[in-house]
């Protein structure tokens, strides 16, 4: 065992019931525990006696690979940083710095770098949370949505016999059908819009979350999105 989890769960949903009715938002059965591990065992190594380090990116690209090395090469002026893949970069400890690692770490670990950040979509359908990145665009495309209502409700009529007759109580059923239209809109999201503009041009159809995810989905298999939609 090298680390034990614990702590509070971070939980989205929430459930609320009564004895005749009950609420239920999200998942309230699946939870997070945020930084909740705890080390019991730890690998042993000597930091200082490495000649070489590498540096493992949490989101792996070869743009930012490559921005990484080349920070590092200008800073130090010796070639010492090489991207070997894409979310591994190799450095070799110069020679000033031998067994001090840690300096040579300190010293470059200030240096800002912009990361190249891949156009994506993220969905949660659980809670209905869509989160779009700067870099999306979308093609010139007409989007139309229409919500469509159906209402039944039962009213049964109670036909009781007169007094002192020979009839008997007779219910009968009594049915009221409503079906009603909404969102009778067509919008059109032009060429190259920025995200900003194509929240707007959703958002002027009038519709929620849920809807939008349907939209989302249906763009993309229309080709017509620049964007990698992942679906938690």
């Amino acid at each position: 065992v090298y680390a034990v989890a614990q702590g509070s769960l971070a939980i989205s949903g929430f459930q609320a019931e009564g004895e005749a009715a009950k609420i239920v938002r999200g998942v309230p059965t699946v939870g997070r525990i945020a930084n909740g591990a705890i080390i019991e065992r730890e690998i042993e190594f000597a930091l200082n006696r490495l000649p070489n380090v590498r540096l493992a990116l949490r989101n792996p690209d070869f743009t930012t690979a490559k921005r990484i090395a080349a920070a590092i090469n200008d800073y130090l002026g010796v070639k010492t940083a090489e991207p070997i893949d894409p979310s591994t970069v190799q450095l070799s400890v110069p020679p000033e710095f031998k067994g001090n690692v840690v300096a040579f770490l300190t010293e470059i670990e200030q240096l800002q770098v912009d990361p190249d950040l891949a156009a994506k979509i993220i969905i949660d359908e659980r809670s209905g949370i869509i989160v779009m990145g700067r870099d999306v665009r979308v093609a010139t495309v007409a989007v139309a949505q229409g919500n469509l209502t159906v209402t039944i409700s039962e009213s049964p009529q109670v036909s009781q016999p007169n007094p002192l007759s020979r009839g008997r109580t007779v219910v009968a059923p009594r049915s009221s059908v409503t079906v009603s239209e909404d969102g009778k809109k067509l919008a059109l999201v032009k060429d190259g819009v920025s995200l900003q503009q194509l929240v707007d041009g959703l958002n002027g159809l009038g519709i929620g979350p849920r809807d939008m995810i349907s939209i989302l989905q249906a763009i993309k298999a229309a080709g017509a999105i620049e964007a990698d939609i992942e679906v938690m």
